[in-house]
């Protein structure tokens, strides 16, 4: 007898239908859905997953209070913030605010101030993504405002997957609210 799925892919009117997609059963890694899975393509916001997982692989002292800088202002596309340039935070509501509110001026500070700087931590982004066998996944930028941040729906399954392991970004990408 057939049961009906747990789940229901529903596109709604004026949105639009994802390009690629992969649907994994967590518990077993069965593919539950799958469309266009190995395409590559931009990836946006998803990338202050790889952001956060490089904040966290680099071991900071997450109650270090950083400063937004002139330099974390986007002009690339002229997105709008609520981190006004001179907000000072620490590390930790700065990685929270980038989970949770995909705040790029957060990501940006987090980047800026890696060992080595932004550029030492694109590089460390595009380390990690080889050492978990991202084979399709580039970044170029930590906030995933460049389009030239890509990545293929058979890439980002295990991205997220690792991003699981690490508790604090499991907690900020599952709390609803913090004040």
């Amino acid at each position: 007898m057939l049961r009906p799925l747990p789940w229901v892919i529903v596109p709604l009117k004026g949105l639009p239908i994802a390009a690629a997609a992969l649907v994994l059963d967590q518990s077993t890694g069965a593919v539950l859905f799958e469309k266009n899975a190995g395409a590559v393509l931009p990836i946006a916001s998803i990338s202050k997953l790889m952001t956060a997982m490089v904040v966290l692989d680099a071991r900071p002292d997450l109650t270090e209070i950083l400063t937004v800088e002139e330099a974390d202002v986007d002009l690339l596309k002229g997105t709008h913030s609520r981190l006004r340039v001179g907000t000072q935070l620490s590390s930790e509501d700065l990685m929270r605010l980038a989970l949770m509110s995909s705040e790029n001026r957060a990501a940006s500070a987090l980047a800026r101030n890696y060992p080595g700087g932004s550029q030492a931590f694109i590089s460390a982004m595009n380390h990690k993504a080889q050492a978990l066998g991202l084979v399709d996944t580039r970044f170029f930028d930590p906030t995933g405002l460049t389009a030239a941040n890509v990545s293929s729906a058979n890439d980002l399954v295990r991205m997220v997957a690792a991003a699981q392991e690490y508790p604090l970004i499991r907690q900020f990408t599952t709390t609803t609210e913090y004040e």
